[in-house]
């Protein structure tokens, strides 16, 4: 046996070895799979019971089944999704803080506010797009049937009538919600009183009650009210009729000349902060994607009126930069603006 104590240049040698295996053991427990190692927490900008909220439940269960570890949704809700936004914006980029983003969040906000407390493009990262959804024009039921509403028409005559005297619920200022409505009021010339609420499902709730008058809500947190009867769908905002809903007209169909080519849908995606590693973004776009193709999640999304998708990083930001400089115009258009 060999008892000569090594020799200097082996000792460094030796010592260069064990630096360079400590440099790539992060990037080796990486490549293991070592993410997550602890639970997610999904950031949603709104209130409980809204799409957003719906949506991101929804992919957590499947993301808790796929990697296993627990994604837990947590509700930041205010300022049309900027609250929200901004606390993921600020979160460390490590994969364990994400967004549920929004047409509101990556899109309408940076026109629609005075001042932004993000950038919705520099400090974050799209992962996926999860679903589009059209939002739907809903009435009390009961009060359509008292003011003899049928119709898109027949609201419109009332509101001309009588202006300034509806109430426009919406989940909050900047959301598409609110801006689908403010479309219909440029288009149609009347003039609603909105009312913002922190969320899909208070406003829902006060259209209920009678408070309100009319939402242009998202149509999966509006789909369980029109089919109890509660609410009554007088059209949706999309370009074409959804599957969900196939005997409600769209909006440009019941609305006549005066709303031709009028388009107002939702859209919501994961999004994190910019610098997470793009292992840790490719592996959560490949899971939430897999999952979202399942005929149980298609179904289970495609009965609300949601219309599932998936698409890549890449994809996903191009259509955040598409969407950006169309609801730009929209504002433009409409004039509406929040200080």
């Amino acid at each position: 046996m060999n008892r000569n104590p090594p020799s200097p240049a082996r000792r460094r040698l030796v010592s260069s070895a064990v630096i360079a295996v400590a440099a790539l053991a992060p990037g080796l427990s990486m490549a293991q799979g070592a993410w997550p190692a602890k639970p997610v927490r999904i950031v949603v900008p709104f209130n409980a019971g809204g799409t957003t909220d719906i949506l991101a439940r929804a992919v957590a269960q499947e993301l808790t089944k796929s990697l296993g570890q627990s994604f837990v949704v947590e509700n930041k809700a205010g300022a049309g999704g900027n609250i929200g936004a901004e606390i993921v914006a600020r979160s460390a980029p490590d994969g364990y803080t994400i967004l549920m983003g929004t047409v509101g969040t990556h899109a309408i906000n940076k026109s629609l506010y005075a001042k932004m407390p993000y950038d919705h493009v520099k400090e974050f990262q799209p992962i996926t797009l999860v679903a589009g959804v059209p939002n739907v024009m809903v009435v009390n039921a009961e009060k359509a049937a008292a003011r003899g509403w049928r119709n898109v028409q027949d609201v419109v005559k009332y509101a001309k009538a009588n202006p300034g005297k509806l109430n426009m619920a919406s989940s909050g200022n900047g959301t598409s919600i609110h801006l689908a409505g403010e479309l219909f009021k440029t288009m149609t010339g009347t003039y609603m009183t909105h009312f913002p609420f922190t969320g899909s499902n208070p406003a829902l709730l006060s259209l209920l009650s009678g408070d309100m008058d009319v939402m242009f809500d998202n149509l999966p947190s509006a789909m369980a009210h029109i089919k109890s009867g509660r609410l009554k769908a007088l059209a949706v905002t999309s370009a074409a009729r959804s599957a969900a809903l196939p005997d409600v007209p769209t909006v440009e169909e019941a609305g006549g000349p005066t709303l031709k080519g009028y388009e107002a849908s939702s859209w919501f995606g994961l999004v994190a902060p910019a610098g997470t590693p793009m292992d840790i973004v490719n592996r959560l776009q490949q899971e939430t994607a897999r999952a979202l193709a399942t005929p149980a999640m298609k179904e289970r999304l495609q009965a609300q009126g949601a219309i599932p998708s998936g698409n890549t990083p890449a994809q996903f930001a191009q259509m955040i930069d598409r969407e950006t400089r169309k609801w730009a115009a929209v504002v433009k258009a409409s004039g509406a603006k929040v200080d």
